[in-house]
C-alpha cells in the first residue's frame, strides 16, 4: 500500500512536464507565425522612415512587433484560421476536444473571437520566443563566469557581477524564461475555450444538426414499427394457429404458410424501402455499384392488399371506404397507409380474433380515419380515464399510438384513441392540404388531441 503514491507522483510529474513541453512548442510556433508579419513591418518601417534602422535599433523593433499584430488579426478573418488554430490549441495545449471548435468559421462572430485568439498567441509566443533565443545562451555564460576567466574579459561586454552573483542571476534568468513559458501556455489553454470554442451560432447549428438527426431516427423508427411490425404480428399469429391444428387441419395449415411466405415477402420489401431512406442522400453504395432503385413506400392504393393480409392472420376486417385513394395527396396517402396499417396491428396483437371495422371519409376537415374492434374480455371492465388516450396496458404495448399521433401532427392533423362504449376506437383526421412540418417531429410523447366519437 504504501508503494502507491511513489508510483504515482513520477507519472503525475511526468504527464505534467510533457504537457508543459508540449505548450512551449505551442509558442515557439507562435513566435514562428509571427515573423512574416514582423519581417514585413519591419520592412515597411524602413522604407516609411528612412533613417531608421529596424533590425539594430530596439524601439524601432518594438515598433515593428507592435504593428504586425493588428496585420496578424486581419488575416486570422479567414474561416479557415480557426480550424488550424482549434487544432493546435486541442493538440499542443491540452484543450479537450468538445471544448473548441474544429470547423471554419461562419460567422463574424466565430472570425472576431479566432482573430483575437491568433493575436493572443503570436504576442505569447513571440515573447516567450525571443526569451527563449536570447536569454538562454546569456544563463548559461553568467553561471559559468566564475569557472572559466576568459568569460570575464571587460572587451565582452558582460556587466561585472563578481563572486557568486552572476550564476545566480543566470539561474533566476532561466527561471524567468520558464515561468514565463509556463504562464503563457496556462493563459492560451484558459482563453481557448471562450476564444476557439462554439460561439451562440454554433451551439444553435449544433442544435438544429441534433433535432434534424432526431427526426430521422424517429422516422425510421416509425416505419420499422408499422411496417415490419405488422408483418411479424401476423406471421406469428398464423404460425401459432398452424401449429395448435397441424395434425387437424393440413388445409389449414397449407394456407397459413401460404399467407406467411406472402408476409414475409411484402415485410422484405417494405424494410428495403425503410432502410433506403438511410441511403435516400448517399448516392451510390459504398462498393461503387450504382444504388438500386427503391420500391415506392405503399399508399393507399394498396390497401387491399393489407386488409387481405390481415383477413389471412385470422381478423375478420371489414372496410368502409367513402374516398378516391388514387386522388389523395401522396403524401397523405402514404401516411394513411401507415396509420391504417399500425391500427390493425394493435387489433391484431391486443384483440386477436375480435372483429375489425376500418372506415375512411373524405369530410371537410380531411381525411377521416377510424378504426374500431371489439375490446378483448380482460379490458370490459371500467379503464381509467388516464388510459383513454394511450390504450389499454397489454403485455407487449410499444410506441405504436404515439408513432401515429407523430404522423398526424407531421400533417397538421390530429389522432386520438380510447374505449368508446364496449369497442376500442382509433380515431385520425388528415388535413389534405397542410404540407409535412419538420419541427412538429418530436420525441416527446403527442399531447392528447379531441376527436370525434372517442372520450376524452
Amino acid at each position: 500500500m504504501s508503494t502507491a503514491p511513489q508510483t504515482r507522483a513520477p507519472s503525475g510529474r511526468r504527464v505534467s512536464v510533457r504537457s508543459a513541453a508540449r505548450r512551449w512548442v505551442h509558442l515557439i510556433l507562435g513566435g514562428a507565425l509571427l515573423m512574416p508579419y514582423f519581417l514585413l513591418t519591419t520592412t515597411a518601417i524602413g522604407v516609411v522612415f528612412p533613417g531608421s534602422d529596424p533590425l539594430r535599433e530596439p524601439w524601432w523593433q518594438f515598433a515593428a512587433f507592435g504593428a504586425a499584430l493588428p496585420l496578424a488579426a486581419l488575416t486570422a478573418l479567414f474561416p479557415l484560421a480557426r480550424t488550424l488554430e482549434a487544432t493546435g490549441a486541442r493538440a499542443l495545449c491540452g484543450v479537450p476536444r468538445d471544448q473548441v471548435v474544429e470547423r471554419p468559421a461562419t460567422s463574424w462572430a466565430a472570425r472576431r473571437r479566432t482573430a483575437l485568439w491568433y493575436t493572443l498567441h503570436l504576442l505569447a509566443g513571440g515573447i516567450v520566443s525571443g526569451m527563449t533565443l536570447a536569454a538562454p545562451p546569456m544563463a548559461v555564460v553568467l553561471i559559468l563566469r566564475p569557472f572559466i576567466a576568459a568569460l570575464n574579459d571587460p572587451r565582452i561586454g558582460w556587466p561585472a557581477l563578481t563572486g557568486w552573483y552572476g550564476p545566480l542571476t543566470g539561474i533566476g534568468l532561466l527561471a524567468l524564461v520558464i515561468g514565463t513559458a509556463w504562464a503563457g501556455g496556462r493563459l492560451l489553454a484558459r482563453c481557448a475555450p471562450t476564444l476557439l470554442g462554439p460561439t451562440p451560432a454554433d451551439r444553435l447549428a449544433a442544435a438544429e444538426r441534433r433535432a434534424a438527426d432526431l427526426a430521422a431516427r424517429n422516422r425510421i423508427a416509425r416505419e420499422l414499427h408499422d411496417s415490419v411490425g405488422h408483418a411479424l404480428s401476423a406471421v406469428t399469429l398464423q404460425a401459432g394457429a398452424a401449429g395448435r391444428v397441424l395434425d387437424r387441419d393440413p388445409q389449414f395449415v397449407r394456407q397459413a404458410l401460404t399467407a406467411i411466405e406472402t408476409a414475409a415477402r411484402e415485410a422484405v420489401t417494405e424494410l428495403d424501402t425503410v432502410l433506403g431512406l438511410l441511403r435516400e442522400d448517399d448516392g451510390p453504395a459504398a462498393d461503387g455499384d450504382p444504388a438500386r432503385p427503391l420500391a415506392p413506400a405503399p399508399d393507399l392504393t394498396a390497401l387491399d392488399g393489407l386488409l387481405d393480409r390481415t383477413r389471412a392472420a385470422g381478423t375478420a376486417v371489414t372496410a368502409t371506404v367513402d374516398c378516391a385513394p388514387q386522388l389523395l395527396p401522396p403524401t397523405v396517402s402514404r401516411e394513411a397507409y401507415r396509420i391504417v396499417q399500425e391500427g390493425l396491428n394493435n387489433a391484431l396483437r391486443h384483440a386477436a380474433g375480435a372483429a375489425v371495422h376500418l372506415h375512411l371519409s373524405h369530410a371537410t376537415e380531411g381525411l377521416t380515419i377510424t378504426v374500431e374492434n371489439q375490446l378483448p374480455a380482460p379490458a370490459a371492465r371500467p379503464i381509467p380515464a388516464a388510459a383513454h388516450t394511450t390504450g389499454p396496458q397489454w403485455p407487449g404495448g410499444g410506441r405504436g399510438l404515439a408513432g401515429i399521433a407523430e404522423r398526424a401532427r407531421l400533417l397538421g392533423g390530429r389522432a386520438a384513441s380510447g374505449p368508446h362504449d364496449d369497442r376500442w376506437r382509433l380515431a385520425v383526421v388528415l388535413p389534405l392540404n397542410a404540407a409535412p412540418d419538420p419541427k412538429a417531429d418530436r420525441t416527446a410523447a403527442p399531447e392528447p388531441e379531441s376527436v370525434p366519437g372517442v372520450d376524452q
